[in-house]
């Protein structure tokens, strides 16, 4: 059985962004509920489908929200060691390994975080997607760090609406091929779906979601034996999908191991045999989430975790540093 909300947009509501006159009208649903149901095509305005909650609503607007009954899921749990360096009544922060992915989806729905979380019979949040119980953000599978994961609706209320203000404190580190020039600045474009491969994003000046990226070089590792690398840190002021990977293929700095934006190994003369190797197998991006940022959802607390770069990508480091001696 679906439940229709019928609404009418009045005078006073003109140039109301549609997810705010929802959620003004049926405290019942969150914020964050209401913006779920928007991008999943479940609003019509006038009878137009509308996937973009932040559309404005004129008076006379007839608003027609389908809330789908919810689904059964049964979410197997998945045998897998997490590193939780918090937890309290509201939330988890986990330092996630590169290799596995957040939540269950197409070709995966029972070796991922949520998983796991289940498996450690953890209470989650259920009012997003219902693949993505306790998920507020995520990140990539071959992308290591901190993830936020909310263990009650009160928190991914809370949490989510700090992601959307852009007020989540939010840095990562990365091993890029090059110099960035400037050395240290701000990357601000659009980012879309690639025409071309639409597994891939790519930057766009015109179309997409606004991306900021600020970002300052920590090292640079250059000698004639060895190819040019940095060791940058990136602080996101936004959140799109694959930011950092994108924008820095943009800068034409390519992240090491990047298997979707990738840039071809070039044979160096006379390299030592021992970093060539370790930087050829290297088997995922140069990519880690070393720091997050928030306020407590309840006690409105500041809140602050370090990770450091897993040993992976810290023998990658060790060895660049060596070969610049």
């Amino acid at each position: 059985m679906k439940n229709i909300i019928n609404l009418i947009a009045e005078k006073e509501d003109n140039n109301q962004r549609v997810d705010q006159f929802i959620a003004h009208k049926e405290p019942s649903l969150s914020r964050t509920r209401i913006k779920n149901l928007i991008i999943k095509s479940k609003l019509k305005i006038n009878k137009k489908i509308i996937e973009d909650p932040s559309k404005k609503i004129i008076a006379g607007d007839l608003l027609f929200l389908e809330i789908p009954k919810p689904k059964q899921l049964s979410l197997k749990p998945y045998e897998y060691k997490l590193d939780i360096i918090f937890e309290d009544e509201d939330l988890l922060v986990v330092n996630k390994s590169a290799g596995i992915s957040i939540h269950p989806g197409p070709g995966n729905y029972d070796n991922t975080i949520v998983n796991a979380l289940i498996n450690y019979n953890k209470k989650l949040s259920n009012i997003g997607d219902e693949l993505r119980p306790g998920i507020v953000h995520r990140l990539d599978k071959d992308t290591s760090g901190l993830i936020l994961i909310a263990k009650n609706n009160l928190s991914h209320e809370n949490l989510s609406n700090q992601f959307n203000n852009h007020t989540v404190n939010r840095i990562y580190q990365a091993l890029i091929w090059g110099k960035l020039r400037p050395q240290k600045g701000k990357i601000e474009t659009y980012i879309k779906r690639s025409s071309k491969n639409r597994q891939l994003m790519e930057v766009s000046f015109s179309r997409g979601k606004k991306a900021i990226t600020n970002y300052k070089t920590l090292n640079v590792f250059e000698n004639k034996k060895i190819p040019t690398f940095s060791l940058i840190e990136c602080k996101l002021e936004t959140g799109r999908t694959h930011q950092i990977r994108v924008h820095m293929a943009f800068k034409g700095n390519n992240i090491l191991g990047d298997k979707k934006y990738k840039k071809k190994f070039k044979k160096i003369k006379n390299i030592d045999l021992g970093l060539e190797k370790t930087l050829i197998e290297l088997d995922r991006q140069f990519l880690h989430a070393k720091s997050i940022g928030f306020i407590h959802p309840r006690n409105g607390q500041k809140l602050d975790f370090t990770s450091n770069l897993p040993s992976d990508l810290e023998l990658v480091v060790k060895k660049l540093r060596n070969a610049c001696k």
